[in-house]
């Protein structure tokens, strides 16, 4: 009678598989989560930087259409600034610029951070004064007569108003926006101006920025979803179109 001897994995041989397929497995599992964040991250930067060619090249394209236009900041009702088409307010601005006016609120302003401004620009619907208060973030308004500059305490019509900035999962917010021009940047012959134009577009989630709202918080401050924080300063040059031409 023969007998057949079978051969079998030892307890030790079975641990040091099983260590491995978890060694394995847990490598698998933080791969994916780093792609993740990565994707996460490229995301947030894409949407703050495609926002911000967006606006560049919808201002660039405004102004072109316009005349020269007074930038002194229209901060009060000083007499001084009567014809300014750029006003400037703690919690946004405006900006009208002929056939179009832009409007914006700041982040803090809309998230109603503490101490912060309150909301300066604000919707109504046309026909109906009782829908009133929903936040403008950067909108572009229909407003030929620049109404909107010369009562800069006026609501921004929301049938005439296309949002440029949207909430969405990011929440994307004008955090700063100066507009500039220096007198010896004007053709005498022809009338052209030079402005120039700063602006920070970022995430308004106040948890994942610094102090000043200026910079995302490093990883290491533990804040979270550092991911889904983007900030971004962009700095662009326009010129107004000739005398004789655009929109008065």
């Amino acid at each position: 009678m023969s007998h057949v001897k079978t051969k079998g994995f030892t307890l030790i041989e079975l641990m040091l598989a099983m260590t491995f397929i978890a060694v394995l497995m847990m490598a698998i599992a933080m791969t994916t989560i780093q792609i993740g964040n990565i994707y996460n991250k490229g995301i947030t930067l894409r949407e703050v930087n495609q926002a911000g060619r967006t606006i560049s090249d919808d201002l660039q394209r405004s102004i072109a259409t316009a005349v020269p236009f007074d930038v002194t900041k229209k901060v009060d009702d000083s007499p001084a600034t009567l014809n300014s088409k750029y006003v400037v307010r703690d919690g946004g601005g405006r900006l009208c610029l002929g056939r179009y006016t832009y409007a914006w609120n700041y982040g803090k302003s809309i998230a109603k951070v503490s101490g912060a401004a309150p909301v300066y620009n604000t919707y109504f619907k046309a026909g109906d004064p009782g829908v009133t208060g929903e936040a403008v973030r950067f909108a572009k308004i229909a407003d030929p007569n620049g109404y909107l500059c010369a009562d800069p305490a006026a609501n921004i019509p929301r049938d005439n108003a296309t949002e440029m900035l949207v909430s969405g999962d990011r929440d994307l917010v004008m955090h700063s926006f100066e507009i500039k021009t220096d007198p010896k940047a004007q053709d005498p012959t022809t009338g052209q101006t030079i402005y120039s134009i700063s602006m920070i577009i970022r995430t308004n989630d106040h948890e994942q920025l610094t102090t000043n709202d200026t910079s995302c918080k490093p990883p290491a401050d533990g804040a979270g979803v550092e991911n889904y924080c983007s900030v971004n300063q962009f700095d662009i040059i326009a010129r107004a179109g000739n005398k004789a031409g655009g929109n008065k």
